[in-house]
């Protein structure tokens, strides 16, 4: 399935969505209080079915005036609790927290109930309590167009980002397949963070803009120009978009240079082999530069690209002996420190770059195994 996403755009009556989330979160709240309930005094887990019969319950007594909410929206809210939990149990996941209104920012939508689409406008549904009775009030909204999606739309997603603005998200049943012409080339790729970004087995060194870095100055000024203003006030929370708009920028130009890097590698290349990394470990040791480089965006992107245009993607262990040994020889360097950037294979006297070295290795490795 391919997801599409556009921008809706500054509109008057997006208000209505917001009050739509903020309405939706107390949902989301209720439903993870009452199972905490349900699990101090003793009670099993409530599942899908169980908390959908509650809800009905709750319409009809203690909270009527979640009749206005679309019922297809929060049959899709419980079926996330109950996947959170589900997963909870079964040891993928830790235990599923209860999100602050602030943070609770999307509504999901299945099938084509309680919407309308017809080139850029979408129609949302909408119902409101008027001279005793519940109506429908349909609301069109334009979101900018910049691309045709493809399939049948399976679900939309309504999306409220940190700076604010809303975003249309379509799942289609379409399935992404464009095959490049095969070029006879294989590589492998070595991660650094010294040297390069990425250095390649045919010797190319990729440098990353770390796009964090440069506006580190900027993120500076504008979070202590927000410690200086009361929590809550007009001039607070403009401070506030300013800096979720320069973390949105930040992510924005950093994604940008993985796919056009994603996209350059399957184009010339029909192999891709890289070795996982301890990414946790290296938190530990380097911290903010780690995320700024976000190798594990980059593998899922170039995973993605690779399933799109027939590529062979491989990934070899991180306990793989890829930095010491010598890849003209076979010789295993147990001196070699991260200091030293280039040596002498002292069996063959070959001259080595310790990270082209290495991404040969994990070419080698990679093929090995495939």
């Amino acid at each position: 399935m391919k997801t599409y996403k556009y921008p809706l755009g500054k509109q008057s009556n997006t208000i209505r969505i917001g009050n739509l989330l903020d309405d939706m979160w107390q949902v989301h709240d209720y439903f993870h209080k009452w199972q905490d309930q349900r699990y101090r005094e003793g009670l099993p887990y409530a599942d899908y079915h169980a908390m959908s019969a509650h809800l009905t319950d709750l319409k009809q007594t203690t909270h009527p005036h979640w009749n206005a909410l679309p019922s297809q929206a929060i049959q899709e809210e419980l079926i996330r609790i109950d996947n959170a939990y589900v997963r909870f149990f079964k040891k993928l996941g830790g235990k599923p927290k209860r999100k602050p209104r602030h943070k609770f920012k999307s509504i999901t939508y299945p099938g084509s109930a309680g919407w309308s689409l017809k080139n850029n406008r979408i129609t949302i549904t909408f119902r409101k309590w008027e001279k005793g009775k519940w109506r429908y009030d349909r609301v069109a909204y334009t979101f900018h167009k910049h691309r045709q999606w493809h399939g049948t739309i399976a679900r939309i997603t309504i999306k409220r980002d940190s700076c604010g603005g809303y975003w249309l998200c379509l799942t289609t049943t379409y399935t992404d397949f464009r095959p490049l012409p095969a070029t006879g080339k294989s590589v492998g790729a070595d991660f650094g963070m010294k040297d390069a970004y990425l250095t390649l087995s045919t010797g190319e060194k990729i440098q990353h803009p770390q796009p964090l870095k440069q506006n580190l100055n900027k993120l500076r000024s504008l979070n202590k120009a927000l410690s200086g203003k009361q929590k809550g006030s007009n001039g607070w929370w403009r401070c506030v978009r300013q800096i979720a708009r320069l973390y949105r920028e930040v992510s924005d130009q950093r994604k940008d240079f993985h796919w056009q890097l994603a996209s350059k590698l399957c184009k010339k290349f029909d192999t891709i082999v890289l070795e996982t990394l301890n990414l946790d470990g290296m938190k530990r040791l380097w911290g903010r530069k780690v995320s700024d480089l976000a190798f594990y965006q980059f593998v899922e992107i170039l995973r993605y690209k690779c399933s799109k245009h027939k590529r062979l993607f491989k990934e070899i262990n991180q306990w793989t002996a890829t930095t010491k040994p010598c890849s003209t020889c076979g010789f295993h360097n147990e001196n070699l420190t991260l200091k030293d950037r280039q040596w002498t294979c002292p069996e063959c006297g070959s001259d080595h770059d310790r990270d082209i070295n290495a991404a040969i290795n994990i070419l080698r490795a990679g093929i090995a195994v495939t």
